[in-house]
């Protein structure tokens, strides 16, 4: 295959896309792959989660501008384009029982409607793979659930000439996959690495809270080597700054362990119109010699 590869990963907020398939995208770009990321919300309800930022009253009052700069960064680092859908964030939902969502938020849209400038963007930029989240989200924030639902509509039907005929003109998509990187057998090698070297694990709790949020085994189908990558992906994900501690849990695990013990992101293969051979180790596979 000669055609320029594609690859478009569909993220909820700003700094989802440096903590989930960062390595994988820098990887591809290196490669010469043109990588775009569509950015579904501007952030806008997201807490302030870096205790050195907490506080000041300039972010608070402007954290709509101040995450934009923040994907900027992040987007020169990994070396990727970025487009934003123009969605609202609609916050995380918190309490027993849980508040109503805000008005206009996300969430809240109509799928089918939420999905066409998505479907304008797949026709504009014309992957072949797409990257999202599970049905699930990954884990349950109406933001992510959303984005998956635009998502799968608008994978099917982006290459319709017949659906949203105001979008520019059809492209078929040939590939979707699920992000998968918080998987359990990751947790698991990571943790026992670090305890099997006498270091403390930050991933204790989470092992202990894995059945609160994973709704079963996901399955792990690709595993895309990118270990090399590691440290830009840190380093975007740094670039969030508001929503990201440097010296928090996220970066307690050596790079050297975590290259050794886990070089791989996970994906799970949601949908293909080509003949691929599983496991994979290439987002592309099935594409690339066709």
């Amino acid at each position: 295959m000669t055609e320029q590869l594609r690859l478009m990963a569909v993220h909820a907020h700003p700094d989802d896309e440096s903590s989930k398939g960062a390595a994988t995208m820098a990887k591809y770009v290196s490669e010469g792959v043109d990588v775009l990321v569509a950015t579904c919300t501007g952030g806008e309800r997201g807490s302030i989660l870096n205790p050195k930022l907490q506080g000041d009253p300039y972010i608070e009052e402007h954290i709509h501008e101040v995450r934009k700069k923040e994907m900027d960064e992040a987007r020169e680092i990994l070396g990727v384009k970025q487009e934003w859908l123009g969605f609202v964030d609609s916050g995380l939902p918190e309490g027993d029982p849980l508040p109503p969502l805000p008005d206009g938020c996300f969430a809240l849209q109509d799928v089918e409607a939420a999905a066409e400038p998505l479907v304008k963007l797949i026709r504009s930029f014309k992957p072949q793979v797409i990257t999202t989240y599970d049905e699930n989200g990954g884990y349950p924030h109406p933001d992510h659930i959303m984005t998956h639902k635009i998502t799968m509509v608008a994978f099917e039907a982006a290459g319709d000439p017949e659906k949203y005929p105001n979008a520019g003109e059809p492209w078929q998509p040939q590939k979707l996959y699920y992000n998968q990187g918080f998987n359990r057998p990751r947790t698991v090698a990571l943790h026992e690495a670090l305890l099997a070297r006498g270091l403390e694990s930050p991933y204790g709790e989470w092992l202990e809270r894995w059945k609160q949020f994973e709704q079963r085994e996901r399955t792990l189908t690709t595993y895309v080597p990118c270990a090399d990558f590691f440290e830009v992906r840190d380093k975007a994900l740094i670039a969030h700054a508001t929503q990201i501690d440097p010296d928090g849990g996220w970066f307690r695990v050596p790079m050297d362990i975590q290259q050794e013990v886990w070089p791989t992101e996970e994906y799970e293969l949601a949908k293909s119109l080509v003949d691929t051979s599983l496991p994979e180790d290439d987002l592309f596979a099935g594409i690339r010699n066709n």
